[in-house]
């Protein structure tokens, strides 16, 4: 794996996570990205399509792309999985030391209406 490119992603504000529905069309949908050792982790709502996409098939393309999902570089070949309770808190607070004060409000905002098991995180692999 390209350690660059992993920094490159990791170190961006914004990740386009590609996911693919049963008949095979592409969904893209921008995320928050932190870096998790030699893999990337994004947070998002547990009971979300994104979710539901990823834990049937786990292979997704993954770029930079700004906060529309525009994309502004390559997509890449990645697997994504779920990830268990404490990995999805420990995304949560590198999103917290990541995007400031917006992450924080972000954070207490889902906590308020979903409480803690209402969101989950992802660790995603670039592939070879």
């Amino acid at each position: 794996m390209d350690d660059t490119r992993l920094g490159r992603l990791g170190s961006g504000k914004y990740l386009l996570v590609t996911s693919f529905r049963k008949n095979g069309t592409p969904v893209a949908t921008p995320v928050w990205v932190v870096r998790d050792d030699g893999a990337l982790g994004v947070w998002t709502v547990a009971d979300s399509w994104k979710v539901k996409r990823i834990r049937r098939r786990p292979d997704v393309l993954v770029g930079p792309c700004d906060v529309r999902g525009n994309p502004t570089g390559d997509q890449l070949p990645a697997t994504a999985e779920l990830t268990d309770p404490a990995t999805t808190a420990r995304y949560r607070s590198l999103i917290a030391r990541k995007y400031g004060l917006i992450g924080r409000l972000t954070l207490l905002g889902s906590r308020l209406r979903r409480g803690a098991d209402g969101t989950v995180g992802i660790r995603v692999t670039l592939g070879e």
